[in-house]
């Protein structure tokens, strides 16, 4: 990697998404390896006046630590574009499809990206029946950290039909993507633009200890085993790398990416499915990109910096198309 001259980057963290303390975090994170690198960080903690704040620091560059919605959805991208800002991450159009989970596989599937079936229901309307047969997961269309997952099966305490009662995880949320339950196993590849391209890290095995892989479980030190690389078949191994790629590509993520999997491993290759693409990885210490990064033979502080690279680059050849 080419030495990085110092700059002057704002760290965008917080928020008031329900991943506002991982994206704490992940600022934290960023900002200390920029300052051990030598450059000038100037840590902002997003709130409505952040155009404002970042007009006011004029930085070469916005390193966007946000997860959830005001940050991984496009608004913030979409203001930092008329502010002429570089930015780091996704652009625009891209956040807006990846963090919707329904637009995600109207892009990948057709792209011949394999994603489990299912379908957008209300909230309310689980109280009237299962919108598909036991088990089932719903998930809300547009968080991520697996906020608001639940796996609905038979024996789940959520009732059958499912009780108002239950006060499942899925309540405050209005759109819900139910999608087929995939029994096996829960993998991940991460995704980093280089000067030749986007080409992926490793994969990764995440074990839970106990239930699934849910907020609690991927945050809590403890609460889950990386297996970094993952014990898997040559082929299972490849396909992931190259789906993880394709996802990268097709969606038009920019810097890194995410793309998260379940392998029912007793059925091949035709077990395994895409479960989604995240534009913005958390980079909490325990977060999976740098872990990955770190497998490949790249510090924390130079993926940071290769990050931001990107992020330069992209807005170099925007302003030159333009």
């Amino acid at each position: 990697m080419k030495s990085l001259p110092k700059l002057h980057v704002a760290v965008l963290m917080g928020g008031w998404a329900n991943e506002r303390p991982v994206s704490l975090m992940s600022g934290k994170g960023v900002a200390d390896a920029l300052e051990s690198k030598g450059h000038r960080v100037t840590r902002i903690d997003m709130d409505r006046e952040v155009a404002a704040r970042i007009a006011e620091a004029k930085p070469d560059v916005v390193f966007n630590a946000l997860h959830g919605v005001p940050g991984e959805d496009g608004t913030v991208q979409g203001m930092l574009d008329l502010m002429g800002v570089p930015y780091t991450h996704s652009g625009l159009a891209t956040s807006v499809i990846a963090i919707d989970k329904e637009l995600t596989k109207q892009a990948l599937v057709p792209k011949g990206i394999p994603m489990p079936g299912g379908r957008i229901v209300k909230s309310s309307e689980l109280y009237e029946g299962d919108p598909l047969p036991r088990p089932y997961v719903l998930k809300p269309v547009n968080e991520g950290s697996s906020v608001g997952v639940a796996i609905v099966t038979d024996e789940s305490n959520y009732g059958n039909p499912i009780s108002p009662e239950a006060k499942g995880p899925w309540q405050d949320f209005e759109s819900l993507l139910a999608e087929p339950f995939i029994r096996g196993r829960e993998l991940t590849s991460a995704v980093i633009d280089g000067e030749d391209g986007p080409h992926a890290l490793a994969v990764t095995e995440l074990k839970v200890k106990s239930g699934f892989y849910d907020f609690e479980n991927k945050y809590t030190d403890g609460k889950t085993e990386h297996i970094c690389p993952a014990d898997l078949p040559e082929n299972i191994e490849k396909l992931c790398l190259e789906y993880a790629v394709r996802a990268h590509k097709v969606l038009g993520c920019k810097g890194t990416s995410r793309t998260d999997f379940r392998w029912d491993d007793e059925r091949g290759e035709e077990g395994l499915f895409v479960l989604e693409t995240n534009t913005q990885p958390g980079m909490t210490p325990l977060s999976l990109v740098p872990e990955q990064a770190r497998y490949a033979g790249m510090e924390y502080a130079d993926l940071v910096e290769t990050i931001i690279t990107a992020a330069l680059r992209d807005h170099k050849a925007r302003d030159s198309d333009g």
